[in-house]
């Protein structure tokens, strides 16, 4: 059958998953196009003869769409359209053996650190002169930034361990190049982002460094906006809090996932904290970061989480009006502690106590944007959707977190641009303003 070899070789990444398999692809992209090689990410062109998907595997739903889209490219494969086709990411690492046995139509798989086998299959070297510096596939003014990579933390329901390994961190003068390389080619806004943030500089330094490097990052000129993610709550280095409050380039914002409250749950969950004590932390948080923007994320139907769990879970979550909030539910993962457990929770009342949760938080989130109407923020513009020009506050994070839209019609701002802008209306989600 006729394939595309007859052309030059070009190469497409499909990346699905968090932002951090993104940060992955990009580091891949910028190997690729530093040994001149023809590279894109997710071009729509169709032009490409070699694929990569850079995969989840995470949760049983991310497995199923990463395992839906190597079917797909397998059927792209077969019919001549695409010549090779390549595996890589969190689900090839974590079930390479299953996947030869079950998908071999895939010329090979590659697991999370194996970045030079891969780009040594695909005929080129990996250039240690690059590390630091990576091509974004972001809007320009915006970039996530990987601060170490794996995780310790015995967490009974996580399999991130099984597809990251353990816990290693960059240096801060690494870390550093790289936000300054970003400005450079136009970042305003970087999210630190890792397995677990608040433990970043333990195993380089022998003690928590997450303040130091916040602070010589708030340095870096140019650098308008610092957006902390995934800062888990047990054993939290409160010494960045004052950091927070003073430096006015580090986001009032913070990515706290507390997953639940209920003791028995939290025990189950092998969460290294208490009721009392995730309640301490969190009030600390507010009172030494004056209006700061919290976001969590909580997981329900984990083994053994009962109705009264559930009904301690929902008036937390009432109680403590989170700025923003995710729910998703248990997924029971082989290899992790949870697994020794009974699946308990049957997927109706899972599904049930996620809507339950989530409907909460729209009318906190509706009160919460209710109170914004007339007030004046400092906006990012990500796009232009339609008649609108979208953006965000100080208080979201591209993708997952509110958006300030604004009449393109009566309104002219530049993308990539802040403006001050006054909010005049707001729904649960979403706000409505104009030009200050």
């Amino acid at each position: 059958m006729k394939t595309k070899s007859l052309n030059k070789n070009k190469i497409n990444i499909i990346t699905l998953g968090c932002s951090k398999n993104l940060v992955d692809s990009e580091v891949l992209l910028s190997q690729l196009k530093g040994n001149d090689m023809e590279a894109s990410h997710e071009s729509e062109k169709n032009d490409a003869n070699i694929i990569i998907v850079n995969t989840c595997g995470f949760i049983d739903n991310a497995k199923q769409e990463s395992i839906d889209t190597i079917l797909q490219y397998v059927g792209e494969k077969e019919a001549g359209r695409i010549d090779k086709l390549y595996v890589t990411g969190c689900l090839s690492h974590r079930y390479k053996d299953e996947l030869e046995e079950e998908i071999p139509q895939v010329d090979a798989y590659f697991g999370t650190l194996e970045l030079p086998n891969l780009l040594n299959t695909l005929g080129a070297d990996y250039k240690h002169e690059l590390i630091g510096e990576r091509l974004t596939t972001t809007p320009e003014h915006y970039s996530y930034l990987k601060i170490s990579e794996g995780c310790n933390r015995p967490r009974s329901f996580c399999a991130i361990p099984l597809m990251r390994g353990q816990h290693v961190s960059k240096s801060i003068e690494q870390i550093v190049t790289e936000a300054e390389n970003l400005v450079k080619n136009g970042t305003k806004e970087i999210m630190l982002i890792a397995q677990d943030s608040t433990y970043y500089g333990l195993d380089l330094y022998g003690e928590r460094k997450l303040k130091e490097l916040l602070e010589n990052l708030s340095e870096v000129k140019g650098l308008e906006w610092i957006r902390l993610h995934y800062a888990f709550p047990s054993q939290f280095p409160e010494d960045i809090l004052p950091v927070m409050n003073q430096k006015s380039n580090i986001c009032k914002y913070l990515d706290i996932p507390v997953q639940h409250i209920s003791d028995n749950v939290l025990k189950l969950m092998r969460r290294g904290i208490t009721r009392r004590r995730t309640y301490e932390l969190l009030n600390s948080i507010r009172e030494q970061v004056p209006n700061i923007t919290l976001r969590t994320t909580i997981l329900v139907g984990h083994p053994g989480e009962t109705e009264q769990d559930f009904e301690e879970l929902k008036q937390f979550v009432k109680d403590f009006e989170f700025d923003r909030l995710g729910v998703f539910t248990y997924s029971h993962e082989e290899n992790t502690h949870a697994h020794t457990l009974v699946d308990d929770v049957p997927a109706e009342i899972k599904q049930s106590r996620a809507e339950e949760l989530m409907a909460l938080q729209e009318e906190i989130s509706m009160k919460k944007n209710q109170e914004k109407i007339g007030k004046q923020f400092k906006v990012l513009f990500d796009r232009k959707e339609g008649n609108y020009f979208v953006g965000r506050t100080e208080a979201d994070s591209p993708e997952v977190d509110n958006e300030v839209l604004i009449d393109a019609k009566e309104n002219f701002v530049r993308i990539g641009d802040f403006a001050n802008i006054v909010i005049t209306s707001a729904e649960s989600f979403d706000l409505m303003g104009k030009l200050a």
